[in-house]
């Protein structure tokens, strides 16, 4: 394992975030769904944060592009923390993280919203797989989300 990075990330982590994932893949887009719906719950103004929402007159839950923009954002969060030991990195391709840091930068993301996500995040995957959840399921995804986006922020400038 590289740990240029710094990435602890241990064994027992990497077994409780896999083995939770496998459990919530099937159920993807409902969960990515309700973790968006939990983040615009706790605050309200981040739907300005997203295009789509921002003049829709529609509730964000029958958006239609809500559910496969929360998809693919929980799917990728989650398999980048699945991978996350075994490549001793985030493994979100270069590419996606430049974008994606280019964007959080242009919309305004502040760590505050970070925070909000990761609230979201563990709670989603609380309610999702309850039988599992544990304080050190909670401790592992927390960390993986920590390196996801400590690896989003080193690219938070004006896209070139």
């Amino acid at each position: 394992m590289s740990t240029t990075e710094g990435i602890v990330f241990t064994e027992e982590q990497e077994a409780l975030v896999v083995k939770s994932w496998a459990a919530m893949k099937k159920n993807a887009g409902e969960l990515g769904l309700k973790f968006f719906l939990k983040i615009f719950e706790i605050a309200p103004s981040a739907k300005k944060l997203f295009s789509f929402l921002k003049d829709s007159p529609v509730p964000p839950e029958q958006n239609p592009k809500l559910k496969p923009h929360a998809m693919t954002v929980f799917v990728m969060t989650c398999e980048s923390a699945a991978q996350l030991r075994k490549a001793g990195k985030v493994t979100v391709r270069e590419s996606n993280l430049k974008r994606m840091g280019a964007t959080h930068f242009k919309y305004g993301v502040v760590d505050e919203h970070f925070e909000v996500t990761k609230y979201a995040l563990l709670e989603t995957i609380k309610e999702a797989v309850p039988e599992m959840w544990s304080p050190e399921m909670k401790s592992a995804w927390g960390e993986a989300y920590d390196q996801l986006v400590a690896a989003i922020k080193s690219e938070m400038k004006p896209s070139t």
